[in-house]
Parts: C-alpha cells; structure tokens; sequence
C-alpha cells in the first residue's frame, strides 16, 4: 500500500478537490473529559469523593460548568474541515449513561442529535466508555461490552473498564468501532504493565474475530491506552506501524506515532509529554485505489491556547478540572484526537 497516492488523490478543502470533484469527509473523535460524574451518591460504585459533601467538592454548578465546557469541545472538533462536529466520538471517564444525556442534550450539541451507546462496566470508581454518533449518517447495528478479567498479585480481581465493540453503517458503509480505556499506570509504569498486556491481548482478539467473520472488515479502534505508541502493547502485541508506507495486510496502522516522534503529546506528568490517546485502523482505511469507500485521510491533537493551562507550574498543559483535590475549573486533563475519513461523493 502506497498512501502518497492516498495524499495526492484527496488533496481538497472543505470537501471539494483541486480538479472539482466533491468528497464527503467525516470526522472520527475521541475524548479523555477527566471523571464526568454527576452529583448523586451511587451506592453500588465509590463516587462518594465526586459529590456536593464528597472531598471534591463536586456542585451542581461545577458540573453544568464541566458539561458545558466539554459539549463546547466536543462542538469544535473537525469544524475546520466540515463545519460541523464529529460524527462519531468516542469517550472514557464518563460515570452513566444520564451525564451522556445532559451532554448531548447542551445547547452546544443539541441540535446535532446525537445517539448514546453505553453499558456500565465494573470498574471501581465506576467510571465507563461510550460511544457518541449522530443519528442522520451512522445507524448501529451491533453492541457489546467486552468484560476484561484482571487479577492482582494476590489472586484478586481488579475491576476495569469493559472495551465497547459497536459495529454500524456510516453513510451505508460497515464499519466496526472499538472504544477503549486501558489500566492506568498507577503504581508504576512498570508494575501495571502487565494489566496493559491483557487489555490489549483483548483488542487484539476482538479485532482478529472480527475480521475471521469478515475479511474485509474495517475497524477504528480509539481509546485512552494508558501507552504510548511505541510501546510494546502497540508494537509487540497489536503489531501497529506509523509509517503507511511500510504497512501491510497482518499489521495495523497508528497515525498517532508520528505526533509522538515528534514529541508532541495529549497529556503531560511531571514535565513530560505523552500521546496515551490514540486511532488504531485496520490497513484497508489506507488503501485508495477504490475512492468509493471511507478512506484514512489525516489524524490530529486539538489542542488550541484555550484547551491548555494559561500559567504558573502548568503552564501549557491540558487545563483540567481539579489538580488533586484543587478546583481549577478547567475541560480536562487530556486533550482531545481527532480523525478525518473521506471518500468521493456520490453523485
């Protein structure tokens, strides 16, 4: 696969190419918006912290202002090139299906008439994924929350996030979408790594079932890996390139590892950057030789001066709700990725 060519045929702007033929572009995201709890005790989760009494702090007001701030992202993303929001958006740290309600129901959002795909899953802090689309161009047809096992040192489950698999029609062209918020490296990089392993055994497995069912299927599988892209969890396990032109049918395609060689990052611990946010697509998303079809066009971070930290210690990092237990009133402590997909317009 050669993806020059892929550059040359869709040179355009806002839809229409140099040589006038039109292309239809839709615009893949993904969000980290750093714990959207709502303000109600849930008993069967530990969100205590995250409530009017909790050591949070967490008010009815800081929340409408922490949904009002992410729907404001959210409406911004990929306007540069379709003038519109996107039309799929997955996202992590999400507590219920009822903060995802409140989030499209925002006037920022509103109109754009989004459909929510959510299942609770069993992590502790009862945080989950989903999956955001607009009903007028993408239509699911299947769903699954896929249960990942983990088990400590000591012979204990520890409870995560389920990996949500949603397969449907954008624009009347299958497409499988996989949403992902990996073990975290708390304890350590090192410590945690096997954790990590597991979950991406799991993607692994999910995304060579899919395509034993179906050869040609194409699969986005975006998430919060709590990895970077050059880890072995990408490399040794998903088997990912950065480079297209080095890609082939066994492998699969990370537009994410360019921005990371060129050290630049979705968030920021202790003066260093890392790019945990990322696409991984099946190799058929690069190849062009039938414009009928979706095809991978260009993957970016976006991350505008409002996004970041205007001053002081963080400067110039994601400019987050709460650092520790400090309200800062911020979006969150990830900048978002985006996705352009495109293919020649029908007639």
């Amino acid at each position: 696969m050669r993806f020059s060519t892929c550059l040359l045929i869709f040179s355009f702007f806002l839809g229409v190419s140099q040589k006038g033929e039109k292309y239809q572009v839709r615009t893949i995201a993904f969000y980290n918006v750093e714990n959207l709890f709502d303000v109600h005790n849930d008993s069967l989760i530990f969100d205590d912290e995250r409530t009017p009494q909790g050591r949070y702090a967490w008010t009815v007001e800081r929340y409408q202002t922490k949904i009002a701030r992410i729907a404001e992202v959210l409406s911004k993303l990929g306007t540069d090139k379709t003038g519109s929001s996107p039309d799929i958006i997955g996202l992590c740290e999400v507590e219920n299906k009822s903060v995802l309600q409140d989030l499209v129901s925002h006037p920022h959002l509103k109109t754009k008439d989004y459909g929510i795909i959510h299942f609770n899953s069993p992590d502790e802090r009862g945080i989950d994924v989903a999956l955001l689309y607009k009903k007028a161009v993408f239509i699911p047809s299947s769903m699954k929350s896929q249960r990942l096992l983990l088990f400590n040192e000591e012979g204990f489950r520890d409870y995560t996030r389920d990996q949500l698999i949603v397969g449907g029609l954008l624009d009347n062209e299958q497409l499988y979408f996989l949403v992902n918020h990996w073990p975290s490296r708390s304890g350590g990089e090192h410590r945690s790594r096997p954790y990590r392993i597991k979950a991406a055994q799991q993607n692994k497995r999910v995304i060579d079932s899919l395509q034993a069912f179906e050869p040609h299927a194409k699969i986005i599988s975006m998430g919060d890996f709590n990895d970077d892209p050059i880890d072995d969890t990408f490399k040794k396990v998903l088997k990912t390139v950065g480079n297209p032109n080095k890609l082939d049918s066994t492998q699969l395609f990370n537009p994410m590892e360019k921005w990371f060689r060129k050290g630049v990052g979705t968030l920021a611990y202790r003066d260093r950057w890392n790019l945990f946010d990322q696409f991984v697509l099946s190799p058929n998303f690069v190849d062009a030789t039938d414009r009928k079809y979706y095809s991978y066009w260009k993957a970016g971070i976006y991350n505008p001066n409002y996004l970041k930290n205007p001053a002081g210690k963080y400067k110039g990092y994601p400019f987050r709700t709460y650092v520790g237990t400090t309200y800062y009133g911020g979006y969150a402590d990830h900048f978002p990725i985006y996705m352009y997909l495109i293919r020649k317009a029908e007639n």
